[in-house]
């Protein structure tokens, strides 16, 4: 695909200066209630502007034109914000030659779009001349995916600018659909496409405040649900208004999950939530763990994320279940692990009830993960817990800390427990590995690649511990407490909040996680009830008017 330089510049320009204006925003001011029961009053989000995450970039792609547009892509990670990668999508930007990675993968669809193989399907018009530009025809294809891949009608002099690249572009190349993939091409790299830049107007139904617009409203359920920008239908609502509609929405909002579309949306934010992009420099020493390669790595995080689907959307059970469940998947690579005979290909498989695997924590992506590349790590794996699925950050390690204790090959003491012990002597570090080492104490069954043993070095492993005041005997054990503590269910919520609106909470939005939370509660802890109430709360939709300003350029400087 040939690119005319007018056209590449003009839309790596446009591109830098909104990545230059990518920013974090403000939160709500404080609120003095701490109600529950209803949804608080007057309590909004902020309008954000975040690029799309590189998921959402391809799932629209596959979306707008086919299954089979699989563009070869590496987009720069967002900065982990509170938890979450996608909050951190409305922080800092990207680079001239990490734009370009972006012009590749838009080169790359467009060229396909437009190639024998898909213009038969995708272009519903005949030019009337191959060789020549056509502007009826080309004014019709632009329109339909500009409306897809912007997420919104494209105004009529936007049109007319890119009917006006698609007829030069024709002329110079005699060539119609080469045109036109000119012209797909810039509209995929230009800011309507990469950036999600939230409006606002009035909202009638409380004088002086705003809410999202239709579009932006849209865009935002959908990148929650979905993590995809909307499709035809929800955009038909838009355009309509019913989506500003208190029954309106929650048709939308009911339409969207009970599609299939659902469990895309649930895999990402629970493989942003468990921190799972740590597969991607996950490495592991080859000479202590010879089997664990890269395709155990790949299907280590699918288990667990079938695991999720198959629990949360597909059955809808309490997510508390998650940490208890004996159900699983397994794959040829992960029965390696796991000591099992391995099936022809991925199948549901449920573990005894007196087996030592209950729950995700005994998945081989937990223990893997949170493990140093030669040996298991308590205080990882527990902080993990902590931080996790709890939401309970735990500070850094003073400087200077003395690990020799346990990284000694030669050291007198057996088990990881007995080093662990020492090492607390350390008054500096004590407080802190006393929240984490006795749950991290709790997986020492499992070695750093996540296969079960019974000894350390010749010495019976204990995994006895306690989790903020609740006894277990063992990791099983830890699950049921975990499944009853407060805290996880509360941090869940935190996440989806945090995750739907795409920015970090803050402590003034204590009185609506408090809504959700009961909401979440009554749902009986069920996913979907949990990403309905959210999607459907004026906190949701509601922008705060005037004190919820888009930080620009200095704000997102100030926030590296």
């Amino acid at each position: 695909m040939r690119v005319f330089a007018g056209q590449a510049s003009r839309c790596v320009a446009l591109a830098a200066v909104s990545m230059v204006m990518l920013g974090a925003c403000s939160g709500p001011a404080p609120s003095s209630r701490h109600v529950a029961a209803a949804e608080p009053a007057g309590d909004a989000s902020v309008k954000r502007l975040r690029i799309l995450t590189e998921a959402q970039y391809l799932n629209t792609i596959a979306y707008v034109f086919g299954p089979d547009f699989k563009p070869v892509t590496s987009f720069p990670p967002s900065q982990r914000t509170d938890g979450l990668l996608t909050a951190g999508t409305s922080r800092g930007g990207v680079t001239t030659q990490q734009l370009e990675l972006y012009q590749k993968a838009a080169a790359t669809v467009a060229a396909m779009a437009v190639d024998k193989a898909h213009r038969t399907y995708l272009v519903n018009c005949k030019p009337q001349n191959v060789a020549a530009p056509d502007k009826a025809c080309a004014a019709q294809f632009l329109a339909e995916k500009g409306r897809l891949l912007t997420r919104r009608p494209l105004s009529a002099a936007e049109l007319d600018a890119f009917v006006a690249e698609a007829g030069k572009a024709a002329d110079k190349l005699q060539d119609f659909y080469a045109g036109l993939g000119v012209a797909l091409e810039g509209m995929l790299v230009g800011p309507d496409v990469l950036f999600v830049a939230e409006k606002s107007e009035p909202d009638p139904r409380h004088p002086g405040g705003e809410r999202l617009d239709a579009f932006s409203l849209a865009t935002r359920l959908s990148l929650f649900l979905w993590n995809a920008a909307p499709d035809d239908s929800v955009l038909k609502a838009a355009e309509s208004g019913e989506i500003q509609t208190a029954k309106g929405r929650a048709r939308i909002v009911d339409m969207m999950l009970a599609s299939r579309r659902v469990e895309t949306g649930a895999r990402a934010f629970f493989d942003d939530m468990f921190g799972f992009d740590d597969f991607n420099v996950l490495s592991k020493d080859p000479t202590v763990y010879p089997k664990f390669n890269g395709q155990m790595m790949a299907d280590a995080r699918e288990e667990t994320l079938r695991t999720v689907v198959d629990q949360l959307v597909v059955k809808t059970r309490d997510y508390r279940d998650l940490f208890t469940t004996h159900d699983t998947f397994i794959s040829p690579a992960v029965a390696v692990v796991y000591g099992l005979k391995a099936p022809p290909a991925w199948s549901p498989y449920t573990f005894p009830d007196d087996a030592p695997r209950a729950g995700v924590l005994t998945q081989i992506s937990f223990l893997a993960v949170h493990a140093h590349p030669g040996r298991s790590s308590p205080t990882l794996r527990g902080k993990a817990v902590r931080e996790i699925l709890l939401c309970q950050p735990v500070p850094p390690p003073p400087p200077n800390v003395d690990f020799s204790a346990l990284e000694d090959p030669k050291s007198p003491f057996k088990t990881v427990r007995e080093r662990i012990n020492f090492h607390q002597k350390n008054p500096a570090c004590a407080g802190c590995h006393k929240i984490m080492d006795p749950l991290g104490l709790a997986l020492e069954n499992f070695d750093g690649v996540g296969r079960y043993r019974d000894t350390e070095k010749g010495a019976p492993i204990d995994t006895s511990g306690a989790l903020d005041g609740k006894p277990f005997k063992n990791v099983a054990e830890l699950g049921h407490v975990l499944h009853d503590h407060p805290a996880l269910t509360s941090c869940l919520v935190k996440r989806a909040y945090a995750y739907g609106t795409g920015g970090p909470t803050t402590p003034g939005d204590r009185d609506k996680l408090e809504y959700f939370n009961t909401r979440f509660a009554a749902g009986g802890y069920t996913l979907p009830a949990l990403l309905k109430a959210v999607a459907l709360s004026n906190a949701f939709s509601e922008v705060g008017g005037a004190k919820a300003k888009t930080v620009q350029a200095a704000d997102a400087a100030g926030s590296k």
